[in-house]
């Protein structure tokens, strides 16, 4: 049975040494579950694979489940519990899928979409578009934004990512003139007591948004549009990286401003430039016209 003695003590460690997210911590103990339903059944890990196939889980799933236990077992380690079945756990090998960056004409129609009688709140709406796209910072990275976290003299926002590492982000001349605008227009008539409430946006209630709220506008706004689904918050923060790329920026700027921690991540979307690149050239060149004939 899996040695369960130093489960409160790596979840602490998660939360209050590695900074994880509350997010993150709950996917740790999900897997750790799944692990632990696991060797209540069996000890020979070779079957392993089996069970979570069993269970349903992607490959990709696998993977991570995979990472989460042997993160655990090498903290355990540290603490002097041996751990063989470490040497054992290997993850499946998983093909990294080329992320669906959202496009110029599908962040116009949002954009169109989102506005609604109530000025402040299509101000709000509005912003949170530019923040995901202009910014692309993660959906837990825009509701913590604070008023504090934006300096108008040196035009940036403090962002805190993964880990708890902050990172600063320069705002173009849109966005400062947008956050400008809900700062001074908007955000008063979206709450009472503002004094007490430091959140720089504000749902309908006057409160901080949750994930959920961002999930639900997206949603609405998606609808309006004319989509078939909702647009994912992730596409976004893809489209953004791949706009930049496009646009000459350097995958070293990049990495700082999406606060990737490997520049490999980084790395993923010059794949993505490129592949559009090669159908722009299959498309229009006149070369590609030959391309069923011998040369």
């Amino acid at each position: 049975m899996m040695d369960q003695l130093l489960w409160i003590d790596f979840f602490d460690d998660l939360q209050n040494v590695r900074g994880r997210s509350v997010n993150t911590i709950m996917a740790y103990r999900r897997d750790l579950d799944l692990y632990k339903k696991f060797r209540e059944k069996s000890d020979r890990m070779i079957e392993f694979f089996d069970f979570m196939k069993k269970e349903n889980l992607s490959t990709r799933s696998q993977a991570r489940v995979i990472s989460s236990v042997r993160t655990y077992l090498k903290y355990c380690e540290t603490r002097g519990v041996k751990s063989p079945e470490l040497r054992e756990l290997r993850p499946p090998k998983v093909k990294n899928a080329l992320p669906k960056s959202i496009t110029v004409q599908e962040f116009e129609k949002l954009f169109a979409s989102c506005a609604i009688a109530d000025e402040a709140k299509t101000l709000r709406n509005r912003l949170t578009l530019l923040f995901l796209y202009g910014l692309g910072c993660r959906v837990s990275e825009l509701i913590g934004l604070n008023l504090n976290d934006f300096s108008a003299t040196e035009r940036w926002v403090k962002v805190l990512g993964k880990g708890r590492k902050e990172r600063l982000i320069p705002l173009t001349e849109a966005l400062y003139v947008a956050l400008e605008i809900y700062l001074t227009k908007a955000r008063p008539q979206l709450g009472e007591n503002l004094s007490s409430n430091q959140s720089l946006l504000l749902n309908d209630r006057g409160h901080r948004p949750s994930r959920v709220d961002v999930w639900r506008w997206l949603a609405a706004w998606s609808a309006k549009a004319g989509f078939a689904e909702p647009v994912h918050p992730h596409r976004f923060r893809h489209g953004c990286a791949t706009a930049l790329l496009e646009g000459g920026a350097d995958l070293r700027s990049i990495q700082l401003i999406l606060g990737h921690a490997s520049i490999q991540t980084t790395q993923i979307y010059t794949a993505v430039t490129t592949n559009t690149a090669t159908k722009a050239i299959d498309d229009h060149h006149p070369l590609s016209k030959l391309k069923d004939h011998a040369i």
